[in-house]
């Protein structure tokens, strides 16, 4: 088990190495001139020539791939590109209050799809089966940006419940910023518990076909019992795959619904980047999506090892 937990890590360090790599690799290939970008096509040959050396646009590109990657890992991601400002602090703040969002809609989104996965488990083929089945499938179907302007449509225009944009200041009451990010959580819980429910409803009716799940049921003990006692401990391993692949979606797959709502964190700020033409906030967001989903699936595959009992001992 020692060996497979290190190979998981070392894993998960080549692939986010990589992943820089490709990162830094796109940005580079943008067609376009970032001089001309930020200065305009009616700028002087000095400017230009002055700004791509304050840029270090001379030096190589694998150089300058190592000097980012370790301001980076050091805490200083880089300089914006349109405002001449350190982009850490800004990064940091937006990183904080999409991981807060994720967070929220995590507390919310996870418990109740394992916990609506049992139940159709317990009662499959039943009018509850079919019916929360039904309502994630329609859930998961329409587009993010769909489900975003169907609840401010609902909730914000016609009972107005809740606030359509969720940008707030910083020193606003607590319950005007949990107000502010209701529909945001919204619109993640109703994209994300449909895949948990259904894998979980799947990883258990997997269990439900083994011997020793038949003679339980021969012997006479409750159905619930059965799920919950002998099927659901061993099907921990491909719910907690899918646990921790949705909470990597929670945080680097909420772009549309960020920008939608307005809500001031990663997939907004990465938006205005692109827009911007500013290549060190695109690349640091970027990375910090990567660094998301490669820890939360080392940290699936570390509990899936965990989790499995054949592999605590040697052979």
């Amino acid at each position: 088990m020692n060996k497979l937990l290190v190979d998981r890590i070392f894993q998960a360090i080549l692939t986010t190495f990589l992943v820089s790599l490709l990162i830094f690799a796109g940005t580079e290939i943008l067609p376009g001139d970032v001089a001309i970008a930020i200065l305009g096509p009616a700028a002087s040959d000095e400017t230009l020539h002055a700004i791509r050396l304050s840029l270090n646009l001379y030096d190589p590109a694998w150089w300058r791939y190592f000097v980012w990657l370790k301001g980076f890992v050091v805490g200083n991601p880089g300089v914006s590109l349109a405002s001449n400002t350190a982009i850490g602090p800004a990064l940091w703040a937006h990183t904080l209050s999409t991981f807060s969002l994720a967070g929220i809609a995590a507390v919310i989104v996870m418990p109740l799809s394992v916990l609506l996965g049992i139940v159709t488990a317990v009662w499959r083929n039943s009018v509850i089966d079919r019916l929360i089945n039904i309502l994630g499938l329609a859930a998961v179907s329409l587009p993010s940006f769909l489900v975003c302007y169907i609840l401010i449509l609902v909730f914000a225009v016609h009972w107005s419940l809740f606030p359509s944009l969720s940008s707030v200041s910083s020193d606003a009451a607590l319950t005007e910023k949990l107000a502010a990010m209701t529909l945001p959580v919204m619109a993640i819980v109703l994209r994300v518990f449909a895949y948990v429910m259904r894998m979980t409803r799947t990883a258990i009716l997997s269990i439900m076909t083994e011997s020793y799940i038949e003679m339980a049921l021969l012997k006479g003990v409750p159905r619930w019992r059965i799920v919950l006692v002998h099927a659901l401990p061993n099907a921990l391993a491909p719910i907690i795959q899918v646990v921790s692949f949705n909470l990597a979606y929670l945080v680097a797959g909420v772009v549309i619904i960020e920008y939608v709502f307005a809500f001031p964190g990663l997939g907004t700020y990465l938006v205005d980047g692109v827009g911007k033409r500013d290549v060190p906030i695109v690349q640091a967001c970027g990375l910090i999506f990567a660094l998301t989903y490669v820890g939360l699936n080392l940290l699936a595959d570390l509990f899936g090892i965990l989790s499995n009992p054949r592999l605590h001992y040697p052979k």
